[in-house]
C-alpha cells in the first residue's frame, strides 16, 4: 500500500505550513493545483443492495485510489482482488466514484478518495471520510408464551416478544385487536450479538386483562431502518370475567318516568364468561320477593317508589357484578299543608305558605282573587305581603299544577283586624203563626266573643223568654250568621230588634225591623188557578177544531179532475166558452149485469170560472129540423153511429162504452185511466173502468197520455167523426148564430140547449120509459191549453 508524504496531518484534513508555502511558491511559478470537485458523503446501504460513493477531481496530476478504513484498495479502475468493488466514470471527466455491489456487513466502514502528488511537486489531496453503514433487517419476532393465553380479568399477565439479528436493533411495537398501539406497561431492551454488529431486541408487555380483551389478539411488530415492512407475531387471548350487568327499563315508562299506578318492567342484561349463574334483585337494598331472573316487575307503581333504587346483582364463578336504576315516578299534586287565613293589623307584614307535593316539581302560582282585583302575586311556595292594607287584604288562591294532571287550588284570606261589621238586611219578614228567623250576619276579625239581641230596647234572655232561641253559624272568611228564632210568632213579636256584636277591637250594633207578611186567602188562590186551567183548555180545543177545518178545506182544494182530454184542434170556440159543460156520466157495471150511474163531481175548488146553469127539470129546446138527419136525435142515446153498429159497441144505457175485461176495444177508441195520484176520492170514471180511459184517435202513435188526439190521415178520423158526425163534403156543417153546432157543448145534450140557438120548443124525450130525468148539476167551462212549440204537438185541455 502506497502512502503520501508526511506533510499531510492525517484525519484532521489540514496541511502542514511547509506544504502551504510550497503551494504558494508553485502558484508563483504557474502550475495548477489538484482539487476535489465532489467528495463522498456518508451513506447507508441494506445488505444485498448496491451503493456508489462519488468522487470527482479537477486538474488531476497524481495517482488516485480509494481506502477502506485507511486501507488502500488500488489505483486501477477495476480494483483487482475486489470482485464487488469498481471505480466508475472516466478520466476525462475526472470521475472516480466507487461502486460496491451486493453489499455485505464486511463493507461497513470509513471510505476515503486520495490523489497523490505530481511529478513537478504538486501536492497530494485527500477527500473527507465517508461513513458507509450497512443495514440488516431483523428476523421475525417470537412470543415466548406461545400463540394462546388463558387469562382472568383483573389478573395481570406478562407477554414477552423477542426479535434477533437486526442492524440497527429492531423496534418492537405492541398492537391490540382494534389496531390500537399499546404504549403503557411496555419494557424494551437491546443486546449486541457476539458478531459485534447485529442486535437482539426484547420487549415485555404487562397486560391487565378485561372483558374487552376477551377473544382478542395481541400483536408484536418488529422493524428497523433496513426494512420498514413490519414482521409480526400474534397471540390469542381468552379472558374469563365476572358478569357485566346493564339494568334498563323495558316498559311502563313515559319519557323515562313512571306514571302513578302504572306497571314497571326492568330488564337485567348480562354478559359473562362463563355464563351468569345467580340473579338477585333489590329495592332500596331490600331483597325483592319472587323468582326473578332477567326481568323484574312492579305491578303497581306508587309514589313511594319515587327515587327508589332498584338493583340487579348477578354472579358467576369469577365474581359478581351489579347495576342500579333510580325510579322516577310522576303523580298529581297534593297539598302537604294548605295556606291558612291570617289576621293582621293594618300596615304589618304577613306570609302565606303553600306546601305542595308532586312529581315533577309542581308549579306554584299565587293569585289575589277579589272582585275587581284579580292579579298574580308570586310563584314561590311562600308568599310575603310586605304591607297589609285595603288593597293587599283579601282572598289569595294558591294554584299548583303538574304536567299531565289536573291543577289543585287552596285559598287563604288576609284579614285586617277591626271592629265587627254587620251585613244583614235591616228589614226582614215573617208570617204570623209560623216559626220566624231573624238573621244578623256580620264580619268580625278577630272573632267576636259576645252577641246580644234586643227587642224594643230590652235585652232578650232565652232563659226568661222561651219564645226565642238564638243560634250562631260560622260561614267562613270571618263571617258569622247569628240567628234569633221565634218558635210561634204572634203580632206582639213584630217590631224593632237590635243585634249587638263585640270583639277585641270594638262593637257594632244594627237595628232590624221584623214585619208580618200579608198573604191572600187560600180560596181566592184556588179560584184563580182553576179559572186559568179552564181558559187554557178552551183555547186548546179551539185550536184543534180550527186545525181540522183547515185540513178538510185543503183536501177539497187539492182534488183534481178525473179525466183529461187533449186535442190538437181548437174546440173552444167563442160559442163553447159561453156555453155550459156537462158532467160526464158513467155506467158502472155490476156482477149481476145491472148498471149504476156515476157522475163526476163538478164542484171542485181548483176548477176554472164556473159557468152554466144548474138543471132541475125540463129545458126548452129549439124546434127539431127533420130535414137534418143529425138533428133527429135529441139525446146521445138516441143516436147510433153506423161505424159502431156492432153488438159489442151497443150500450143503450150510457155515454161511455164498457167492454168486458180481457177484450181490447178498437184502436181508434181506447180508454186510459189517469194516474192513481190524480184519481178522485169519489166515484168517477177512473174507478169504474178497468181498461184504459183515453180516446186516442190515432192508432199508430202509441201515446199513453190522457188525450183525445185528432189526426190528419185517412186511416184515422177525428173524435167528431167517431161520434157519427159527417166529415168532409158529405154533409154541410150546421151553424146557429155563427156557431158550428157540432162543436158546441150543447150538441147531443138536450139539457143544455136553450132558446138562444133558435129552439123554442120544450124537450120531448123520444124514449121516456128508458130515459131518466137528469139530476141537478152545474157544468164547468171547458179549459183549453194552447199548444206550445210547433204545430205537430197536440194542445191539451181539461174536460170535466
Amino acid at each position: 500500500m502506497s502512502t503520501l508524504p508526511s506533510l499531510w496531518t492525517g484525519r484532521t484534513g489540514s496541511w502542514r505550513p511547509e506544504v502551504l508555502l510550497l503551494v504558494l511558491l508553485s502558484c508563483s511559478y504557474g502550475y495548477q493545483e489538484q482539487r476535489f470537485a465532489r467528495e463522498p458523503p456518508d451513506q447507508e446501504a441494506i445488505v444485498g443492495s448496491e451503493v456508489i460513493l462519488p468522487c470527482r477531481v479537477e486538474n488531476k496530476i497524481g495517482a488516485l485510489q480509494w481506502t477502506q478504513n485507511d486501507f488502500g484498495l488500488g489505483t486501477n479502475r477495476n480494483l483487482s482482488g475486489y470482485d464487488r468493488y469498481l471505480m466508475i466514470g472516466s478520466d476525462e471527466e475526472g470521475d472516480f466514484s466507487l461502486k460496491i455491489q451486493n453489499v455485505t456487513l464486511e463493507d461497513d466502514g470509513d471510505y476515503q478518495c486520495q490523489v497523490s502528488s505530481g511529478l513537478n511537486g504538486e501536492p497530494a489531496i485527500r477527500s473527507r471520510y465517508a461513513k458507509l453503514t450497512v443495514l440488516v433487517a431483523p428476523n421475525p419476532p417470537r412470543i415466548v408464551q406461545g400463540a394462546f393465553i388463558d387469562a382472568t380479568e383483573e389478573q395481570p399477565v406478562d407477554i414477552e416478544c423477542v426479535s434477533v439479528g437486526g442492524k440497527p436493533a429492531a423496534e418492537i411495537t405492541w398492537v391490540d385487536g382494534n389496531q390500537q398501539v399499546i404504549k403503557k406497561n411496555v419494557k424494551t431492551s437491546e443486546e449486541l450479538l457476539p458478531d459485534g454488529q447485529k442486535f437482539k431486541t426484547r420487549s415485555i408487555l404487562r397486560l391487565t386483562p378485561s372483558k374487552d380483551h376477551h377473544k382478542q389478539t395481541i400483536t408484536c411488530q418488529a422493524q428497523n431502518t433496513a426494512d420498514r415492512a413490519a414482521r409480526m407475531a400474534t397471540v390469542y387471548i381468552e379472558v374469563r370475567y365476572a358478569p357485566k350487568v346493564k339494568l334498563s327499563i323495558s316498559s311502563g315508562a313515559v319519557d323515562g318516568r313512571f306514571p302513578e299506578s302504572s306497571e314497571a318492567r326492568l330488564r337485567c342484561e348480562v354478559d359473562a364468561n362463563p355464563r351468569a349463574q345467580v340473579y338477585r334483585w333489590y329495592i332500596n337494598n331490600s331483597p325483592v320477593v319472587g323468582d326473578y331472573t332477567e326481568e323484574m316487575i312492579i305491578f303497581n307503581v306508587t309514589k313511594k317508589y319515587h327515587n327508589a333504587v332498584v338493583k340487579c346483582e348477578v354472579s358467576n364463578s369469577v365474581g359478581k357484578s351489579e347495576d342500579t336504576v333510580t325510579l322516577d315516578v310522576t303523580y298529581p299534586p297534593v297539598f302537604r299543608s294548605r295556606p291558612r287565613d291570617v289576621e293582621a293589623d293594618e300596615g304589618s307584614t304577613v306570609s302565606l305558605h303553600c306546601d305542595v307535593d308532586g312529581q315533577p316539581k309542581p308549579e306554584i302560582k299565587w293569585v289575589l282573587h277579589e272582585p275587581g282585583r284579580i292579579a298574580p302575586k308570586g310563584s314561590e311556595p311562600t308568599l310575603k305581603i310586605k304591607r297589609v292594607d285595603e288593597q293587599s287584604a283579601g282572598r289569595y288562591v294558591c294554584i299548583a299544577k303538574v304536567e299531565g294532571y289536573n291543577e289543585i287550588r287552596s285559598e287563604a284570606t288576609v284579614f285586617i283586624k277591626g271592629p265587627p261589621k254587620i251585613l244583614s238586611n235591616r228589614t226582614q219578614f215573617g208570617a204570623e203563626g209560623e216559626m220566624v228567623t231573624i238573621e244578623c250576619v256580620f264580619l268580625s276579625v278577630p272573632k267576636s266573643f259576645d252577641i246580644i239581641w234586643y227587642f224594643e230596647g230590652r235585652e232578650i234572655k232565652p232563659i226568661e223568654n222561651p219564645d226565642y232561641a238564638p243560634f250562631e253559624q260560622d260561614l267562613g272568611d270571618g263571617i258569622v250568621k247569628a240567628s234569633l228564632v221565634i218558635r210561634a210568632s204572634q203580632s206582639k213579636h213584630y217590631g224593632l230588634y237590635n243585634c249587638s256584636v263585640t270583639n277585641d277591637i270594638g262593637n257594632a250594633n244594627a237595628g232590624i225591623t221584623l214585619k208580618p207578611i200579608k198573604t191572600l186567602p187560600l180560596f181566592i188562590i184556588l179560584i184563580g188557578v182553576t179559572s186559568g186551567i179552564i181558559v187554557f183548555s178552551a183555547f186548546i180545543i179551539l185550536l184543534v177544531i180550527c186545525n181540522r177545518r183547515r185540513r178538510q178545506n185543503s183536501q177539497q182544494m187539492s182534488e183534481k179532475p178525473d179525466v183529461t182530454v187533449t186535442t190538437c184542434d181548437m174546440y173552444n170556440k167563442e160559442s163553447d166558452r159561453s156555453s155550459n159543460i156537462s158532467d160526464l156520466k158513467l155506467q158502472l157495471p155490476h156482477g149481476d149485469g145491472s148498471y149504476e150511474l156515476d157522475y163526476t163531481s163538478s164542484d171542485r175548488s181548483d176548477s176554472k170560472l164556473q159557468s152554466g146553469l144548474p138543471l132541475a127539470g125540463p129545458v126548452t129546446l129549439p124546434s127539431i129540423r127533420l130535414d137534418d138527419p143529425l138533428m133527429q136525435f135529441r139525446y146521445s142515446n138516441d143516436y147510433s153511429d153506423p161505424a159502431y153498429n156492432e153488438n159489442y159497441y151497443k150500450n143503450p144505457g150510457g155515454y161511455v162504452y164498457d167492454y168486458p175485461q180481457g177484450y181490447a176495444p178498437p184502436n181508434n177508441l181506447r180508454v186510459q185511466s189517469p194516474e192513481p195520484a190524480n184519481r178522485s176520492l169519489q166515484g168517477s170514471l177512473t174507478r169504474s173502468i178497468d181498461t184504459a180511459s183515453t180516446l186516442p184517435l190515432s192508432a199508430g202513435n202509441g201515446s199513453q197520455n190522457n188525450s183525445l188526439q185528432r189526426t190528419k190521415t185517412q186511416d184515422e178520423t177525428d173524435a167528431i167523426n167517431n161520434l157519427g158526425l159527417p166529415v168532409g163534403g158529405d154533409t154541410p156543417p150546421i151553424y146557429a148564430k155563427g156557431v158550428d153546432l157540432r162543436y158546441a157543448a150543447t150538441y147531443g145534450n138536450p139539457y143544455l140547449r136553450n132558446s138562444s140557438h133558435g129552439y123554442p120548443n120544450q124537450v120531448h124525450t123520444a124514449k121516456p120509459a128508458s130515459t131518466p130525468a137528469p139530476p141537478p148539476y152545474s157544468a164547468l167551462r171547458s179549459s183549453v191549453v194552447m199548444p206550445s212549440g210547433n204545430g205537430n204537438q197536440p194542445a191539451q185541455g181539461t174536460h170535466v
